[in-house]
């Protein structure tokens, strides 16, 4: 049996998040986080973002690219503020949070990402600790894997920047609460 550590961290903040704004793929960091020591001897993965990359570099950490950690995929609302969308596009908005199917933008859907995301915690780890940064909706989707919680509970977990969710695997995922 297989035993993991898994770590998933959020990226530093960024500008889009302070505006309310969907991420572009280039986004980069409003300030890099402080290295952190406490880090050294993990296996790091990333998301192939520069804002994940960044983070990473200002951690002091390198790791492999990970697509599976990718943010979801926004297609033409990249970029967007949320109060635009909400002004122009605001049923098509509301029906990308209602139905985890719905992909209006011509991007993912929450429910492709969900696939994406519990194929690579099934799959794509060996035994071990490993870091890996990736972006808000990716923990979401790994917090509603590991729960089984509905889509709408988990788009009520708040994931701040640098925030981390620990897992562990030991014949099935489990949540740690650390404190």
């Amino acid at each position: 049996m297989r035993a993991i550590e898994l770590v998933l961290r959020c990226h530093a903040g960024t500008a889009a998040q302070r505006l309310g704004h969907f991420h572009r793929v280039d986004e980069p960091l409003s300030q890099p986080p402080a290295l952190d020591p406490a880090l050294a001897g993990w296996r790091c993965l990333l998301a192939p973002e520069l804002r994940v990359r960044q983070t990473a570099e200002g951690l002091g950490l390198s790791g492999e690219v990970v697509d599976a950690l990718r943010d979801c995929d926004l297609g033409a609302w990249q970029g967007q503020s949320l109060k635009a969308l909400q002004r122009d596009a605001g049923a098509a908005l509301q029906h990308w949070l209602d139905d985890p199917h719905a992909a209006p933008h011509g991007g993912e859907s929450l429910h492709q990402l969900q696939q994406r995301v519990g194929d690579w915690l099934e799959h794509g780890l060996g035994p071990g600790r490993w870091l890996a940064i990736t972006h808000p909706q990716v923990i979401r989707a790994a917090a509603r894997h590991v729960l089984d919680l509905s889509f709408a509970a988990s788009q009520r977990l708040d994931i701040q920047p640098l925030g981390a969710l620990h897992l562990s695997w030991y014949g099935r995922w489990r949540m740690r609460v650390v404190g």
